[in-house]
């Protein structure tokens, strides 16, 4: 059984996480928890966003409403959390892939260079 650390990279999640109601934010938290413990994820929970190398999404419906996390791996086993979003459309919106990989890569630099 998996046991990654989640962790959130600055303050971009948790403005998106507060602004939801107390039920979308109970599944998230379900959802990360869970992801947290499970080795093999299903696609339909956790998915690679292939346009980016290294960036995954994790899939949340609540309510009939879809919401997205974008997400990548730290050292194999830790998650780090960027933006989350409602997701409005089948195609992951591009300004949210492109603003994750702004920040994924704001990430590694500033771990490579001690700045974390």
């Amino acid at each position: 059984m998996a046991n990654r650390t989640v962790k959130f990279y600055k303050h971009y999640f948790l403005e998106s996480f507060g602004d939801q109601t107390p039920q979308v934010r109970k599944k998230i938290t379900q959802v990360l928890v869970w992801i947290s413990h499970i080795d093999r994820l299903p696609v339909s929970i956790f998915k690679a966003i292939k346009t980016v190398k290294g960036l995954y999404e994790i899939r949340i419906e609540s309510a009939g409403n879809i919401f997205r996390v974008v997400c990548c791996f730290d050292d194999g086993e830790l998650i780090i959390l960027f933006n989350g979003f409602q997701k409005k459309t089948q195609k992951t919106p591009s300004n949210e892939i492109e603003k994750a990989t702004r920040l994924m890569n704001e990430y590694f630099k500033e771990k490579n260079h001690g700045e974390k």
